[in-house]
């Protein structure tokens, strides 16, 4: 098991790069502002859990493999840049088949129809897909737990399982929060029927656009 010094040492590095602007913090405030607290909160947290994925190939050495294979990671990266724009292009179809502009009862705010969701499981599915099959985050994973790791203490395959999990309860709380204040922060906004609408729809491009991105690294 790693060190008490080593593991907090750790911790605040993960803190850190999680707290960094990069795409994940991005779906998770876009989606959030978007589709509301309860939402931002879920997919957050599905992106955060999608890190015990990665944690699994880098202690399996799976993610080694894939990194030096460029035939696998090209694969997964157009995969992910796909998913990515699937899921955006869910938030744009309305534009295509003219919703009309009655309101549902969410629970806690009415939103128009055309922000009919799908279920907070279905979002935490997607958040942590997203993640799980992002390329650059396997890369990433590879590269930052084994900086952490103590040759001079046993099992080194569990101080990175150890490792990963860390990184992946934080990830979560804070994408968790993110997730919450971005869609506390859209709800007030969506109250007026069209800033409601042209959120899910900024949300949608977003989301494409990261794909696009991912597809042409």
């Amino acid at each position: 098991m790693p060190g008490l010094e080593t593991l907090l040492l750790f911790l605040g590095a993960a803190i850190l790069i999680t707290l960094a602007p990069g795409p994940d913090n991005l779906m998770v405030i876009s989606l959030g502002m978007a589709r509301g607290r309860n939402a931002g909160i879920a997919f957050g947290v599905g992106c955060g859990f999608g890190c015990l994925s990665h944690t699994l190939l880098a202690t399996l050495g799976v993610s080694a493999a894939i990194a030096a294979s460029p035939s696998a990671f090209t694969a997964l990266r157009i995969a992910g840049g796909l998913y990515l724009i699937w899921i955006g292009w869910q938030s744009l179809k309305p534009l295509f088949s003219k919703p009309s502009v009655e309101t549902v009862d969410t629970g806690n705010r009415s939103l128009p129809s055309a922000f009919q969701q799908a279920g907070l499981p279905a979002l935490f599915t997607r958040g942590l897909i997203a993640n799980a099959i992002n390329p650059k985050v396997i890369v990433f994973f590879l590269a930052f737990l084994p900086q952490f790791v103590d040759p001079a203490r046993s099992h080194p395959a569990l101080q990175l399982a150890v490792f990963g999990v860390i990184f992946t309860i934080q990830a979560a709380l804070i994408f968790s929060v993110i997730g919450a204040l971005a869609g506390a922060l859209g709800e007030r906004l969506a109250r007026n029927h069209k800033i409601g609408l042209y959120l899910d729809r900024i949300a949608g491009l977003i989301f494409i656009g990261l794909g696009l991105r991912l597809l042409w690294l």
